[in-house]
C-alpha cells in the first residue's frame, strides 16, 4: 500500500512517522506543498491521498486522481466547502474527513477570545505599551452577568455551552437540528431572531453552506442588541465583513473576535512581516482596538493535530484494506 500526504507541516511529521512505524508493507510519502496544478501529478503510483488545505480541490484534480488509480481521498480536517463534491462523485473518488479532532480545543479558544473582548485586553495592552496605566474608560462586565447565544450545537457548540455554563453565563442556542439533551435543558430559543435579540454575545459554531453565506449581514446586525460581541471560530463566509465594519462604526457591534475571515487564504498561515496587505477590509478590522484577529488557530493544539493525522490515516488505511468507509463525505458504493 502506498499513501501520499500533502500539506504536511513540521509539527505533523512526528505523528505521521509514529503511525507508519506501526504498519507493515506500507509506504508513506510526505509532501509539504498543497495539492495544486504544480503538485497534483505526484499522486501517480499511489493508492490513497491524505491532505489538508483550504485552497480548492478542483474538478481536474479528481479527474487526475481517477486516471492515476487513486482509491480514496482522506482529508485531515472537517471542512468540505472547498471541495468539488460532484467532481469527486463523477470520478468515483470516495472522501473521508475528521469530524471531531478536538472540540475542546476550539471551545477553550472561544472562551479565551470572549474573555479578552469582555476584559478589553487589546486596549489595555496598547495602553500599557504607552505607559498609560489608567483604568478608565475600559470597565468590564462579568461573564456570569451575560446572556450568550451559541449558533450551532454540534460537538464544538456543545463543548462551548458546557464551559459557558461552568462560568455562570446564561446560555441560549439555535440550531435547526436540535440536540435532544440540550432541548431537555430548554436552552434552545424558538427562532434565530430571538437569539439575536436576547444575546449580549454570539458565538458561531456552524458549517459554511450556501444557505449560511453572509448569515451575519446588515439586516441581521440590526436585530441584535446594541454593543453585542461576535466570536467566529467557524468559517469566514458566515460574516459579511463590510457589514461588520459598519456595525462596529455605529456601535451596534461592540467588539469581534475573528479566528477566520472570508478572504483569509492569501493572509493566514503566511509570514507577511514588512509586507503590504492589499485588503482594505482586513486592514480596517485588523487595526481596531475592539477587534481580535487570529489566523485560524482555534484548533491548533498538540492533541488536535495528532488526532487529525491519526484519524485521517486510519480512514485511508481502513478503506484500502477492508473497503469500509469511516467518516464518509463522499460515499461510493
Amino acid at each position: 500500500m502506498k499513501l501520499i500526504a500533502f500539506g504536511v507541516r513540521e509539527d505533523e511529521r512526528p505523528y505521521f512517522k509514529e503511525w507508519v512505524s506501526q504498519k507493515e508493507n506500507l509506504e508513506l510519502k510526505l509532501v509539504p506543498e498543497l495539492i495544486s496544478d504544480e503538485t497534483i501529478d505526484q499522486i501517480k503510483g499511489f493508492d490513497g491521498i491524505v491532505s489538508l488545505q483550504t485552497t480548492p480541490y478542483k474538478r481536474e484534480y479528481f479527474e487526475k486522481m481517477k486516471a492515476a488509480g487513486i482509491k480514496v481521498l482522506s482529508i485531515r480536517n472537517i471542512g468540505i466547502d472547498n471541495i468539488d463534491l460532484e467532481a469527486a462523485k463523477d470520478n468515483q473518488i470516495p472522501i473521508t474527513n475528521v469530524p471531531a479532532y478536538s472540540p475542546s480545543a476550539i471551545a477553550e479558544f472561544t472562551i479565551t477570545q470572549l474573555m479578552q473582548l469582555i476584559r478589553h485586553t487589546k486596549q489595555f495592552n496598547e495602553k500599557m505599551q504607552r505607559q498609560d496605566f489608567r483604568w478608565e474608560p475600559n470597565i468590564s462586565t462579568q461573564i456570569n452577568q451575560m446572556t450568550i447565544g451559541v449558533m450551532g450545537t454540534g460537538r464544538i457548540g456543545r463543548a462551548v455551552i458546557k464551559l459557558l455554563q461552568g462560568l455562570g453565563a446564561t446560555v441560549i442556542a439555535y440550531d435547526p437540528y436540535e440536540n435532544a439533551e440540550l432541548k431537555a435543558e430548554k436552552i434552545y430559543v424558538n427562532s434565530v431572531d430571538e437569539l439575536y435579540a436576547k444575546s449580549d454575545a454570539i458565538t458561531l459554531h456552524m458549517p459554511a453552506t450556501k444557505d449560511d453565506y453572509h448569515l451575519f449581514n446588515s439586516e441581521t446586525f440590526k436585530k441584535m442588541k446594541d454593543g453585542v460581541l461576535i466570536i467566529n471560530t467557524a468559517r469566514g463566509t458566515l460574516i459579511d465583513s463590510k457589514a461588520l465594519i459598519t456595525a462596529l462604526d455605529s456601535g451596534k457591534v461592540g467588539g469581534a473576535a475573528l479566528d477566520t475571515y472570508e478572504h483569509e487564504l492569501p493572509i493566514f498561515n503566511h509570514n507577511l512581516a514588512g509586507k503590504k496587505i492589499n485588503d482594505e477590509v482586513f486592514n480596517n478590522l485588523y487595526k481596531r482596538d475592539n477587534v481580535l484577529i487570529t489566523p485560524h488557530i482555534a484548533f491548533y493544539t498538540t492533541e488536535a493535530v495528532k488526532n487529525m493525522v491519526n484519524v485521517a490515516l486510519d480512514c485511508a488505511y481502513t478503506y484500502l484494506t477492508t473497503g469500509k468507509q469511516n467518516n464518509p463525505v463522499v460515499k461510493i458504493d
